[in-house]
C-alpha cells in the first residue's frame, strides 16, 4: 500500500470533506421538496436511518409528480421507463448530476424493490381502477419499505394515501374496501422505521376524521410527535 505524503493526505482528507459536504447539501434540498407532513415524519428517524427514508420519500414524490403531469399516457410511462430502466442497471452505471440518483445508489434494499414501485404507480394509468390492481399498486409502492422491514403497515400506508387522493366514487369505495380488510390493529416498527409509522398513523387519523390533509391541526401534531418519540 503506497505511503501518502502529508500534503496528498491533506488532499485527500479534503476531498473526503468536500464530499460529505455536497451528499449534506443534497439531502437537506431533497428534504426540503417534500411535502411538510414527510418533513415532519423525516425529522424522527435515526441520523442511520434518515438517508433511506428520504430517498423513498423522494422517489415516491417523484414518480407521483410524473403522474399528476398528465398529458398522454405513452408519455408518462416513457418518463416511468426511465427510472425502471436505471434501477436495473448496476448504481454505478447511473448518470450523474441527478440528486435522487446519487441518494438511492446506496440504497439497502437494492435496486429491485425500487423498481417495483415505479411499477406500482404505474397501475395508476390504467382504465380501470378495480379490486386486483389496487392490490398490485399497494404491493409495488409498499416495497421499498417492506425492503426496509416496513411489513403490512407499508401497504397500510400505500392504501391510505391512495384513499385520500381519489375523488369519491367505486374506485374509492374499492380502495376503502381492500384497507378495510387489511387491518391488523396496532403497528410496531424498528426505531428506524419512524418515518412510515407517522405517516401511516397520520394517513390513517386523515380517513377516520373524513379530512384530505395529513395535518389538519393540533391533533395531528401532537399524534406525529407522539409516535414519532415514543413510536406507540
Amino acid at each position: 500500500m503506497p505511503v501518502l505524503t502529508p500534503s496528498q493526505a491533506a488532499e485527500s482528507v479534503d476531498h473526503c470533506r468536500r464530499h460529505r459536504d455536497a451528499v449534506e447539501a443534497m439531502t437537506v434540498d431533497l428534504a426540503e421538496q417534500l411535502p411538510l407532513a414527510q418533513r415532519l415524519a423525516l425529522s424522527y428517524a435515526p441520523r442511520a436511518a434518515r438517508g433511506p427514508a428520504l430517498a423513498l420519500m423522494a422517489l415516491d414524490q417523484r414518480l407521483a409528480a410524473i403522474l399528476r403531469s398528465g398529458g398522454e399516457p405513452m408519455l408518462t410511462q416513457i418518463k416511468l421507463a426511465w427510472w425502471r430502466e436505471r434501477f436495473a442497471q448496476d448504481p454505478q452505471t447511473w448518470p450523474k448530476g441527478e440528486p435522487l440518483l446519487a441518494l438511492l445508489r446506496d440504497f439497502p434494499g437494492g435496486t429491485s424493490p425500487l423498481a417495483q414501485v415505479v411499477d406500482g404507480w404505474e397501475v395508476l394509468l390504467r382504465e380501470t381502477l378495480d379490486r386486483p390492481a389496487i392490490i398490485e399498486f399497494a404491493a409495488g409502492r409498499a416495497a421499498g419499505w417492506q425492503a426496509l422491514g416496513g411489513g403490512e403497515a407499508a401497504g397500510d400506508w400505500a392504501l391510505a394515501d391512495l384513499l385520500l387522493n381519489l375523488p369519491d366514487g367505486p374506485e374509492a369505495d374499492t380502495v376503502r374496501a381492500v384497507l378495510q380488510e387489511r387491518q391488523a390493529g396496532n403497528v410496531h416498527l424498528p426505531r428506524g422505521l419512524r418515518p412510515l409509522l407517522v405517516l401511516n398513523a397520520l394517513a390513517q387519523r386523515a380517513l377516520r376524521r373524513g379530512a384530505r390533509e395529513l395535518l389538519d391541526g393540533p391533533g395531528a401534531l401532537l399524534c406525529a410527535m407522539r409516535l414519532g418519540i415514543f413510536g406507540r
